[in-house]
């Protein structure tokens, strides 16, 4: 049965969220009911140095309101807080609390575990060579999805 590029997208995508969709609900169950995929993102944006909603909004590919609607919401649940620079006052800088990086460690195991599912279903080795295809097609860097243009394109905020 012949496929087209779009039902290879189509696919992939369907395994994304099926993924993230199952790591949500696990995540609920341990009292992360408030969390979605993109809160991932922004944590681990913030993590690596995006530290104000412009950057933020650079980072994850939205604009900066977007982005400063994000940082409202995480700081609001708590997995974030927004501290004054210690060398410029007028400027404010982001950083993970404890609960977020608690759910972040939290997630982490959860999508570990739900990796060695699909390696019971499918196999250990099937499992591995989708990986190693994929990172063959995306390219050899490291993946990242928090860095600017990761989808090849970097829009103006």
């Amino acid at each position: 049965m012949s496929r087209s590029g779009a039902d290879l997208a189509l696919l992939l995508l369907a395994g994304f969220r099926k993924m993230a969709d199952q790591g949500s609900v696990e995540l609920s169950k341990l009292g992360y009911d408030d969390v979605r995929p993109v809160h991932d993102f922004a944590l681990h944006s913030i993590l690596s140095g995006a530290d104000s909603a412009s950057e933020l909004g650079r980072a994850m590919s939205v604009t900066k309101q977007a982005a400063a609607n994000t940082i409202s919401l995480l700081e609001d649940r708590g997995y974030i807080v927004r501290n004054p620079d210690p060398t410029d006052k007028r400027r404010i800088r982001l950083s993970v609390t404890e609960r977020g990086m608690a759910m972040l460690r939290e997630g982490e195991a959860i999508f570990d575990k739900l990796r060695e599912q699909w390696e019971e279903q499918a196999g250990t080795d099937a499992v591995a060579g989708l990986e190693d295809t994929l990172a063959r097609f995306v390219g050899a860097d490291a993946i990242q999805v928090n860095v600017p243009g990761w989808d090849a394109r970097d829009p103006e905020l």
